[in-house]
């Protein structure tokens, strides 16, 4: 018999979903047993940064945050069948993305999709941003999948005290839709500005400017953990 996920949660205005809600299902699948299990997809999209480019034209995908996160899973459950599918393009915009999210992300029929667009929208901006990104959370939530957006991870050229610069203004609208539409939210930036304020170098988290190294990556991973039912690891290496 195979398992599948139940309707989406609806959208409570004023948060974003909860975590322990989000992955209570996804938790179930993980856990099943053969018979009764099915491969749970789970397709990361975006641009560079998922794609796995760290110092261009280098592609480390062993090390980037969607590799990552398949071994989390698999280290967490290892019952599971799991598919963790890369449709980034390097270079691109969430309209382009969302231009060929029917054929390239639900054809693929996911159960869960992650959105990581923001550090590139800066070229289109704001406004534009928010249709494509719109468009693409509606798109899934009609098909019942689940969705996980990320805000932008870290680039070298801007100062963590300017918080008017776009990255940041990014950041805040793909905050607010994941409120809006109730989606998961892995909150890439805020981790890198707090491992900063920790006393972590921005620079020993980059490969280049617009790209996180292998440790980037893991602390992008930390941000998605919880909506995977996966503890997070504590600064000793110990789940929290």
């Amino acid at each position: 018999m195979l398992l599948f996920l139940p309707a989406l949660l609806l959208a409570v205005p004023g948060q974003v979903a909860s975590p322990a809600d989000f992955s209570k299902d996804l938790v179930a699948l993980f856990q099943a047993e053969w018979p009764r299990n099915r491969t749970v997809n789970i397709v990361c999209h975006g641009h560079s940064v998922p794609a796995g480019y760290f110092k261009t034209p280098v592609v480390q995908s062993f090390d980037a945050y969607p590799h990552l996160l398949h071994r989390a899973i698999k280290e967490r459950f290892p019952l599971a069948v799991v598919n963790v599918i890369v449709t980034a393009i390097g270079g691109e915009n969430s309209e382009q993305g969302a231009a060929r999210f029917e054929a390239d992300v639900l054809a693929l029929r996911p159960d869960v999709v992650t959105l990581d667009y923001g550090l590139n929208d800066r070229r289109i901006g704001l406004e534009r941003a928010k249709a494509a990104w719109t468009a693409m959370i509606r798109a899934a939530q009609a098909k019942k999948v689940r969705v996980v957006l990320l805000t932008p991870s870290w680039d070298l050229v801007v100062k963590p005290a300017n918080a008017a610069d776009p990255l940041f203004r990014h950041a805040d609208q793909i905050r607010s839709l994941a409120t809006e539409f109730r989606t998961g939210l892995a909150d890439s930036l805020e981790a890198f500005i707090k491992a900063n304020a920790a006393g972590k170098p921005l620079g020993d988290l980059m490969s280049q400017s617009n790209h996180p190294n292998r440790s980037g990556h893991e602390l992008i991973l930390e941000g998605l953990r919880p909506w995977f039912g996966v503890p997070n690891v504590s600064s000793n290496g110990i789940p929290g």
